[in-house]
């Protein structure tokens, strides 16, 4: 514990998912003492705006490897994933891409690779349609939506795998940022899809590993 900073290090061993540090609301300052205190310990970072990224000490920008579309980083060196992926990113459309690459860029970080199927959402149905059989094939599928969030509970009823919803911001007026996509999600009728927060790609990623650490197919 660093001042008002106490580091949650036995995580892993507790859940088998490292902590990650949320930047949103942290000062420059905390990100950087945070980083620094992990030494040469890979970490990942959630929330990292460009303007932070762009006043972190020059040292620490070097040792970052940054995303700005999901604004995350990786912190020392990341395996790029070998083994064939088992979770699907079913994503509605391409303006969910921030959410997208947060799942991606959080299941990279834990070593676990993802297939995305972009742009599949139910108001061209057949998109969903055509690619039935490939999605039956994972046994997790994280589906994005904003909008409605129709596609949770047509995927739902299409597909075996467990399908964890993250609803998204997207959408005009009445969408209501993200909360008419998250009460869609919440009310669905295809029995077994869960969901997690508006926008919490970091949170549906998380979700993932856990059933599939739970069934070993992860080490």
């Amino acid at each position: 514990m660093t001042g008002d900073i106490q580091e949650d290090d036995a995580r892993k061993q507790r859940i088998g998912l490292p902590e990650a540090v949320f930047c949103a609301g942290k000062s420059v300052t905390q990100i950087t003492r945070i980083a620094e205190s992990r030494g040469d310990a890979p970490g990942f970072f959630t929330r990292l705006s460009e303007q932070q990224y762009a006043s972190l000490p020059a040292g620490l920008r070097e040792r970052l490897d940054y995303d700005p579309i999901s604004r995350t980083a990786f912190l020392g060196s990341v395996d790029t994933p070998t083994a064939a992926p088992q979770i699907a990113i079913v994503a509605a459309g391409t303006s969910d891409l921030p959410v997208i690459a947060e799942i991606e860029r959080t299941l990279t970080f834990h070593g676990a690779g993802s297939a995305r199927f972009a742009d599949v959402g139910v108001a061209g149905l057949w998109r969903l349609i055509d690619r039935r059989e490939a999605l039956d094939t994972f046994p997790v599928l994280i589906a994005v939506a904003g909008m409605e969030g129709a596609l949770f509970s047509v995927l739902g009823g299409l597909v075996g795998g467990l399908v964890i919803a993250v609803p998204t911001s997207v959408g005009y007026g009445v969408s209501a940022q993200g909360r008419v996509a998250l009460d869609s999600a919440l009310a669905s009728c295809a029995p077994g899809v869960v969901t997690v927060n508006i926008d919490n790609g970091y949170g549906g990623a998380c979700a993932a590993l856990r059933v599939l650490r739970a069934q070993s197919r992860l080490p």
